[in-house]
């Protein structure tokens, strides 16, 4: 079994594209259960790893995931991250990702899905199993736990959301399926599995990134400050120079296949380093530099992917940031980092899938700290 990785630009764009690198796991299930077990196979029976169904299922889900529902979702986003705010202690440091990048964005999904205020604990812990587990047989263990949860779970909750009427977006497919016979069970099930988890860790930490980057470069943020116009480009830039994604997902070679003389063989596992190629100086002029001003970053960046498979959820994301962003540096324009930024600690994993920090402790107001003796 090999793996081989498309770091630059042209060949990452390529391959995300490229019919003869499949996402279909089944098709390549025997190097699928040596990496990961074979536990998870009841959760990605979904459009994220499949060819054949991708186009039925992601239609199905658009017809769920209209733009006008994202839009609708805009008062509560914005009440969410007002209230997240409201509880931030501005008396001492708090961590940022903890108290609101991630709260934001798994209570939004968890809305947008109907799952219950009193299960989302649950589901974020055994989220953060399957996003963080290793390789080790111990780490499989684990795994597997996480994951029967999940599935369990779902199941659970859509046998309870078929006897009652609901208007989320859980309620929609499953009319969908029941009126239509559109989607399967296990397809259902694998579906609500992957919206929730992308749902949420992605945007979580492109929140993180983004105040982390911001605080990083003052004279950037400066210019955002001064012209709020300047948020949205700078929002794509920031999912270009530090996006939370770093390799796309599982992807495999269907036949022989050669990118810049180097043959990639029939079988073999497909890496697509994103990270790398938004950051390609054959694509971008002096990419490693943040530039909140940098032009055609939204059309030319990968971060979200490209070509059939491109993140169905870009606009939530990209809306919840916004919001996040916006109010975060309105109601605290003085917000620093309470460490320093040579002290960053970013995720470390075998199997690289976020880029992300592990905490981000900043002070809201310093002047209230130092006035406390902090």
């Amino acid at each position: 079994m090999f793996t081989h990785y498309s770091t630059r630009y042209d060949d990452a764009k390529a391959a995300l594209t490229d019919p003869r690198i499949s996402k279909d796991m089944y098709a390549a299930i025997d190097q699928y259960h040596t990496i990961f077990g074979d536990s998870s196979i009841a959760l990605d029976d979904n459009m994220l790893f499949s060819d054949p169904k991708h186009t039925r299922l992601r239609r199905i889900i658009n017809s769920a995931f209209t733009p006008r529902r994202i839009e609708s979702l805009r008062p509560r986003i914005q009440k969410v991250t007002d209230e997240l705010l409201d509880g931030c202690s501005t008396r001492e440091p708090v961590d940022l990702l903890s108290s609101f990048a991630f709260p934001l964005p798994l209570t939004v999904i968890c809305d947008l899905l109907g799952i219950p205020e009193e299960d989302r604990g649950d589901v974020q812990k055994w989220c953060a199993v399957v996003a963080r587990t290793g390789f080790s047989k111990q780490d499989k263990e684990r795994l597997a736990v996480a994951e029967g949860s999940l599935r369990d779970y779902f199941a659970e909750l859509i046998a309870r959301k078929r006897k009652t009427e609901s208007d989320d977006l859980l309620g929609a497919l499953i009319r969908t399926q029941d009126e239509q016979g559109a989607m399967t069970d296990g397809e259902l099930l694998s579906t609500l599995w992957v919206l929730s988890f992308a749902g949420h860790k992605t945007t979580a930490y492109l929140i993180g990134n983004a105040v982390f980057n911001l605080l990083t470069h003052r004279d950037q943020l400066q210019q955002v400050l001064a012209d709020p116009d300047l948020l949205s480009n700078a929002i794509e830039e920031i999912i270009r120079h530090e996006g939370s994604v770093e390799n796309a997902t599982f992807r495999h070679a269907l036949e022989d296949i050669t990118i810049r003389g180097t043959t990639i063989p029939k079988g073999a596992l497909v890496q697509i380093a994103v990270s790398s190629a938004n950051r390609d100086p054959e694509k971008f002029e002096s990419p490693d530099t943040f530039d909140v001003r940098r032009p055609g970053v939204q059309s030319a960046h990968l971060g979200f992917g490209s070509g059939p498979h491109y993140c169905l959820g870009a606009p939530l994301a990209r809306m919840e940031m916004q919001i996040a962003l916006t109010t975060l540096f309105t109601r605290f324009p003085a917000v620093d980092l309470a460490f320093p930024a040579h002290d960053a600690e970013w995720l470390k994993v075998p199997f690289p899938a976020f880029r992300g920090l592990e905490k981000l402790p900043v002070a809201l107001d310093p002047s209230r700290l130092l006035a406390n003796g902090a």
